[in-house]
């Protein structure tokens, strides 16, 4: 009878153990299937919030500018998930943004201003309506491309993500697409302007392009992703070490890490360049941009820069619709104007007020 107890009781472990597992596999499976949904609820939110944004830009600055969204392409992707498909190794396709001043005489010519948008995933959006503004105020054609990663056009444009990559060659491809099918854009006067990541992207095309750019202009740029890794959290690091992006971590390929940083190039500069940061930035720490100033004065190079002490508003403290963020935009517009020779510009803040804001 004993033998017979022991017999049930172990069939029944057994059981357990397999029900056990089963569950938890279950249970597994549907977290990870939820998981999937929600990301491409996110995806498709994002896509909605870009369009409801994009008829925002019309009603903002329409009335200065000829807004336009241009379908262009890149090279093609970074990583191919089937190299030999069909389709493979064409060139990535993406939209990005066209302003073109209202009071411009067709006949003529005028300087380019190509503006990158900042965030790791992220895209143009009408947070910029003032600044957009105040380059129309001054006869700036503007392109920003929403290359690839940025988001509101779903998934698959996320995953194509290459920071500091192949979206830098995304941005010099929009300023290619502007000289060769404006005739108002003058070849001759272009110029980067971005923030943040937007401040990265500047800094790469005027590293890989000098002979294209006149002028450029980085705000708290991304300078140092091995430092960067260093102070950011996980969920952040993940950004970038995901199969579809660089892949590994920066502990595991230094060397990629610092191919995509523009303290670690430094000895490239040639073209013009301002840069401001500011102490108090928590995104972009200022130690980042600290080792990029360090590293061009190591290499000799020619630059303005500005350290701005715990200016309210961190990351976005000369972005903002603040008296002083204005202030330091006028310092902006003044050193692009020195190479870019815009037919207006701003004497006063009164007639950036004006410009921005309609008084």
């Amino acid at each position: 009878m004993k033998n017979v107890i022991l017999m049930i009781l172990s069939i029944l472990m057994v059981a357990f153990t397999i029900y056990s597992q089963e569950s938890k596999s279950d249970s597994e499976s549907l977290y990870n299937e939820l998981k999937k949904e929600n990301e491409n609820l996110n995806h498709r939110i994002d896509v909605l919030e870009k369009a409801i944004d994009d008829l925002t830009w019309f009603q903002r600055v329409g009335d200065v500018a000829k807004v336009d969204k241009v379908f262009i392409y890149g090279p093609p992707l970074a990583k191919e998930k089937n190299p030999t498909a069909q389709g493979a190794g064409n060139p990535v396709k993406f939209w990005a943004y066209v302003f073109i001043p209202r009071d411009i005489d067709p006949n003529k010519k005028y300087p380019l201003l190509v503006f990158s948008h900042g965030g790791v995933h992220a895209s143009l959006d009408t947070y910029y309506t003032h600044i957009i503004r105040e380059l129309m105020a001054q006869q700036y054609i503007v392109v920003a491309a929403e290359y690839r990663g940025s988001t509101g056009y779903g998934k698959e444009h996320y995953e194509k993500i290459d920071y500091g990559g192949l979206e830098v060659e995304d941005v010099d491809k929009s300023r290619q697409y502007m000289i060769d099918n404006y005739d108002i854009v003058d070849k001759n006067k272009v110029g980067l302007i971005g923030w943040s990541h937007g401040g990265l992207i500047s800094l790469f095309n005027i590293f890989n392009h000098p002979d294209n750019y006149k002028v450029a202009y980085a705000g708290v740029p991304v300078s140092d992703l091995i430092a960067r890794m260093g102070y950011k959290t996980q969920d952040y690091r993940d950004l970038y070490s995901v199969d579809y992006h660089i892949g590994k971590t920066a502990y595991e390929d230094v060397e990629e890490y610092k191919r995509r940083s523009p303290a670690w190039q430094a000895h490239k500069l040639k073209t013009p360049l301002l840069i401001h940061t500011n102490t108090n930035d928590a995104d972009v720490n200022v130690l980042e941009v600290e080792h990029l100033i360090k590293s061009l004065k190591a290499e000799g190079k020619k630059f303005e820069y500005k350290i701005y002490q715990d200016l309210p508003g961190g990351h976005s403290f000369n972005r903002m619709d603040t008296k002083v963020a204005r202030e330091i935009r006028m310092e902006i517009y003044a050193f692009l104007a020195k190479y870019l020779n815009p037919p207006k510009t701003f004497k006063t803040i009164k007639d950036l007020n004006r410009a921005a804001y309609g008084y």
